[in-house]
């Protein structure tokens, strides 16, 4: 079986190297003309580390990041609503991993480079179309140097983003990504370690939310990389059009909005500042589709099902899209299923559990606690059981890990009693 995979971002770069340690040749093409370490800082959920660890990957991950010991929700006064242990401190088999994206994206490159062979990493290669029939599936690429070429496989599968040509093929009609009103300002700031090192904090409510966390372990307490969000509902109107995406944003909007958020252990304002660049993107997701596979031809990540990043769960669900695909794929060859109905097999065993991660990230997820604290007591409170009663908590924090699939890695983290905190 030879499989072609368009995209090398996370999803793509992890489902090369889950098939090529499956025994199955895998090519792939990257419309970037270089593969850079780009972006911001990301989470990898323990159940996706324990991919990576059987990939071997797991240890350059984890050296390159930090091992995340929980997730602090608070009020905008900075007030703990709730913290929530996370990978190996809640029982977990595997870390969480909070790291710098292109970091993670680097780990899987020479990862791919070293096993499938830089041969078959192809860049400066957009994919501009596709056909298949019975016997295979041919791509069209346009190259960086102006030239056009086809390439035939037995399979193709579209890890191209939230601007998914293969998904566009296919719903030609379904627009751009729905926009829910949120911008969100993001940078990375050499700051002084807060907590423990490592924890992130998300802090505020809907509209008006700042997150924050290491993406490096700090040296004797010296000041540390340190990823952060600052989520600003904008005045009504539509959304950014996609030219206007990763653009820099105008930090004098956000400031205003978090002026007085200087906590005893975090300075906001102070963080936003130090930021030597500092982007902005629209929060977007896109409805669940009907179907992700079509004969030899699937999608994967983004592609497949772009949601609000909330609760970790971008990465991550892509690498377990690569795991799942993989396997799939490989009972094909060893059993005499035919690729479709492994893909199909794929789909069936992954797309339900996203639909139902992008409904309640529409919903908030986690950070309902966060909406529910400020609706209730907005002024802050001296007895959180009293606004948000531990059992409220633990009915919304459970319901969301079992979606999420927080308990493949091992223990289901819980949220902690009052004795814990």
């Amino acid at each position: 079986m030879n499989v072609l995979i368009a995209g090398a971002g996370i999803g793509g770069l992890t489902a090369a190297l889950c098939l090529h340690a499956n025994g199955i040749n895998v090519r792939l093409f990257e419309a970037a003309p270089e593969i850079r370490p780009l972006g911001v800082g990301i989470n990898v959920l323990s159940h996706a580390v324990a991919i990576l660890d059987r990939l071997g990957v797991a240890d350059a991950v984890v050296a390159a990041g930090v091992q995340t010991q929980a997730v602090r929700f608070c009020n905008r006064h900075g007030q703990e609503i709730w913290t929530d242990p996370r990978g190996k401190f809640a029982g977990a088999s595997h870390p969480q991993v909070s790291i710098h994206r292109g970091a993670l994206q680097m780990a899987l490159l020479n990862a791919a480079r070293t096993r499938l062979g830089d041969q078959h990493i192809h860049t400066g290669a957009t994919l501009v179309g596709f056909s298949q029939d019975e016997a295979c599936v041919r791509i069209q690429l346009h190259l960086a140097n102006g030239e056009t070429e086809t390439v035939q496989g037995d399979v193709l599968i579209g890890a191209d983003g939230i601007h998914s040509v293969v998904r566009g093929y296919f719903y030609p009609d379904e627009g751009p990504p729905l926009w829910n009103g949120v911008m969100m300002a993001r940078g990375t700031t050499m700051a002084p370690c807060f907590l423990d090192g490592a924890t992130m904090i998300q802090a505020g409510y809907a509209g008006r939310k700042f997150v924050c966390y290491p993406v490096q372990n700090s040296v004797n307490g010296a000041p540390v990389l340190t990823n952060w969000v600052a989520d600003l509902r904008a005045p009504d109107g539509e959304a950014p059009g996609r030219e206007h995406w990763n653009r820099p944003a105008n930090l004098a909007y956000y400031l205003p909005h978090f002026a007085d958020w200087r906590f005893d252990w975090l300075d906001v304002p102070a963080v936003m500042r130090g930021a030597d660049a500092v982007y902005e993107f629209p929060m977007v997701d896109r409805d669940p589709i009907a179907r992700w596979s079509f004969s030899r031809v699937t999608l994967l990540g983004d592609a497949a099902h772009p949601m609000y990043p909330i609760g970790s769960n971008g990465a991550t669900q892509a690498i377990v899209d690569a795991d799942a695909v993989a396997s799939m794929l490989t009972n094909a060859t060893q059993f005499g299923e035919s690729i479709e109905n492994a893909l199909r097999a794929y789909e069936a065993a992954r797309a339900p559990t996203v639909a139902r991660l992008i409904a309640m990230n529409r919903e908030a997820g986690l950070d309902r606690l966060l909406d529910l604290a400020e609706q209730r007591a907005p002024s802050g409170f001296t007895d959180r059981d009293a606004v948000l009663p531990q059992r409220e908590i633990d009915t919304i924090v459970n319901e969301y890990k079992r979606a999420a699939g927080y308990a493949l890695a091992g223990a289901m983290p819980g949220a902690m009693t009052g004795s814990q905190r």
